[in-house]
């Protein structure tokens, strides 16, 4: 059984590769540092199903500042989706956390998989390394972030492709596109909209919500991430993780709304510093190179990640907000378990 070290295990993301690698046949050594960038304990039920798994070892450790060597002992590859996430909390004093985690913790992690030999690196980049564009961006477009978080994100990249250039890393970079789904962190907007329609109150919407993204559902990320891991690609390739189809956020609100059967209020509020009014990611290298294509529509993903609030409220005691009739179906449709 092949091993792989999954970094971020207990994230939105990280969960998700989790369990599609175990029920693929790898053996999974996964680690989270369990920061406080939000719930740590949303963070630890995003891995509880995953506990009883034989093939399955989480740990915790923080790859900027842990021996590392263990943690890569006997492992084939490296999924590295660990670090610091959010483009609005990335200004002023908070940048060094961002390099830290970001940065830092990528370059130890990328020196001890070279000293353990590993056979591939996938490393989780980030559409925030693109500027604003009004066409569907190629990975060979120049880069220019807009946050701190998305030059750190391109800095921990650019080191990515030293490795494999310089060092004889196999590495491979995906650049993720407005990621959505089922245990999404509760700062990401499609979290925030769900949460304040489920409570009736008015959703924040930064600017005039006319701004566009190219939203993913985890589920293809997933395919693409795993896909990475075994594909004949050269080393030091940069793909693009999108569906290509960009949507405006006023417009996400309106099928949300419309699946929860609930009214939006929207509470409109100035736009923030490093956000672009629009993404759009073109994936044909991923489709031509990974063999991959993702297969969610949009309707369909925030109706899944509709359901796991719903199931999460159900599954937690009514606080003093709670309504008294919690909702028990989404549009009219039960929600499974």
């Amino acid at each position: 059984m092949a091993g792989v070290l999954l970094t971020g295990i207990a994230g939105f993301i990280g969960s998700h590769v989790a369990e599609v690698l175990a029920d693929s046949g790898w053996a999974v050594r996964g680690v989270d540092a369990f920061t406080d960038t939000y719930s740590p304990q949303q963070k630890r039920d995003n891995v509880a199903a995953l506990s009883g798994r034989a093939a399955v070892d989480v740990r915790t450790a923080d790859l900027a500042r842990d021996d590392l060597a263990e943690l890569l002992d006997g492992v084939d590859a490296v999924v590295h989706l660990a670090g610091e996430p959010g483009v609005p909390a990335s200004w002023g004093t908070a940048f060094g956390t961002y390099v830290e985690r970001n940065i830092i913790a990528t370059q130890r992690l990328l020196e001890a998989a070279t000293a353990a030999g590993v056979r591939r690196f996938v490393y989780a980049s980030s559409s925030s390394v693109y500027g604003p564009a009004d066409r569907p961006l190629l990975e060979t477009e120049a880069p220019r972030p807009l946050s701190p978080y998305g030059a750190t994100k391109l800095a921990a990249e650019v080191l990515v492709g030293a490795y494999a250039q310089e060092r004889g890393l196999s590495t491979v970079s995906l650049r993720y596109f407005s990621v959505y789904g089922p245990r999404q962190r509760p700062d990401m907007a499609t979290h925030r909209f769900i949460e304040a329609l489920l409570d009736h109150r008015p959703l924040p919407v930064f600017g005039d919500g006319r701004q566009a993204r190219d939203f993913t559902y985890v589920g293809d990320v997933v395919a693409a991430t795993c896909a990475a891991l075994t594909a004949p690609v050269p080393s030091g390739s940069v793909f693009n993780v999108a569906r290509g189809e960009p949507v405006q956020v006023c417009e996400l609100i309106a099928i949300l709304a419309e699946e929860l059967g609930v009214t939006p209020r929207l509470e409109h509020r100035p736009e923030r510093a490093g956000d672009s009014p629009r993404t759009e990611g073109c994936a044909d290298a991923a489709r031509d190179l990974l063999a991959w294509a993702p297969v969610t529509g949009l309707r369909e993903g925030l109706r899944r990640q509709a359901q796991w609030h719903l199931r999460r409220r159900a599954a937690e005691p009514p606080g003093p907000a709670a309504p008294a009739q919690p909702y028990a179906s989404v549009a009219g449709r039960q929600v499974q378990p």
